[in-house]
């Protein structure tokens, strides 16, 4: 068996789609004895998370899936290694820092939870 790294697109409707289009990028690992089988078992994952449900408002929230946009084989585990990489462009760069940082303590409040027991 062979581990692939398979970048999943889930479109995201809310109610009638009237909003600015969204997608969730999601890295898998899929393990399969050839790149032609991880393909085939990432976009069966795909379709089977596909989803309706209903939001906060009580409005229909569809995950439809797209496709299976990227796939790599990963050859061997090394410290450090680069899985993905995207770049982010935002109007406010202070804000982005500081919600990269939020998510960060939060990480790290976690942790502390987990080793204290709580």
């Amino acid at each position: 068996m062979n581990w692939y790294l398979a970048k999943m697109v889930f479109r995201i409707i809310c109610g009638n789609g009237d909003h600015t289009p969204q997608f969730d990028e999601q890295l898998r690992l899929i393990t399969a004895p050839t790149k032609e089988d991880a393909l085939i078992i990432a976009k069966k994952m795909g379709f089977s998370e596909e989803e309706i449900l209903l939001n906060i408002r009580q409005q229909l929230v569809q995950w439809k899936f797209i496709n299976v946009a990227e796939l790599y084989k990963i050859n061997g585990w090394i410290h450090g290694a680069e899985l993905y990489s995207r770049v982010h462009e935002t109007e406010d760069a202070e804000m982005y820092i500081a919600l990269t940082n939020q998510k960060a303590q939060d990480i790290e409040c976690e942790l502390t939870h987990e080793m204290l027991n709580l």
